[in-house]
């Protein structure tokens, strides 16, 4: 094991011969390297909470019943990134948002619960998605999985009976 670290570590192997002296350049090169490499991780833009360049902000409504307040959260998705992205964004970055779905096979993610409150067949709720830009309010024709945010778009998530 410590023949591998060491070849791993050094980049010398067994069968090269090298004096002391061109062993010491090539961990010093490798320690430069490693630490430059380290710097460009920082400095480059690329980070995917970096590129976040499409500002959202999402609104969470009930209108089955009275017991809970609209909540409005700001997030963002990617250059023509999916809504999906944006609510995961969100949910990771903020303790008051949460929310669950599930995969259908044929129509993709399906929205199933916000903030703990779960959508039933038999209570016949469900979320609805809408999105109001500066002009209107549209029930867009995809999911969260297909949807692209426009820039400042309000999307709203409406707890709703069918």
């Amino acid at each position: 094991m410590w023949r591998k670290l060491y070849i791993l570590l050094t980049g010398v192997f067994p069968t090269q011969q090298l004096g002391r002296r061109n062993l010491r350049k090539k961990r010093i090169h490798y320690q430069i390297s490693c630490t430059l490499t380290a710097l460009l991780l920082l400095l480059l833009p690329g980070v995917p909470a970096s590129n976040c360049t499409t500002s959202i902000s999402v609104l969470v409504t009930n209108s089955v019943t009275s017991c809970t307040a609209n909540q409005t959260y700001s997030t963002c998705v990617v250059f023509r990134g999916i809504l999906l992205g944006g609510l995961r964004r969100l949910q990771e970055s903020n303790e008051g948002f949460e929310f669950t779905y599930t995969e259908d096979p044929n129509y993709g993610p399906f929205l199933q619960s916000v903030n703990g409150l779960a959508g039933s067949t038999n209570e016949r709720t469900y979320w609805e998605l809408l999105v109001k830009n500066e002009n209107n309010t549209i029930r867009p024709n995809v999911g969260i999985g297909c949807y692209i945010p426009s820039t400042n778009d309000e999307i709203i998530l409406k707890y709703n009976m069918y």
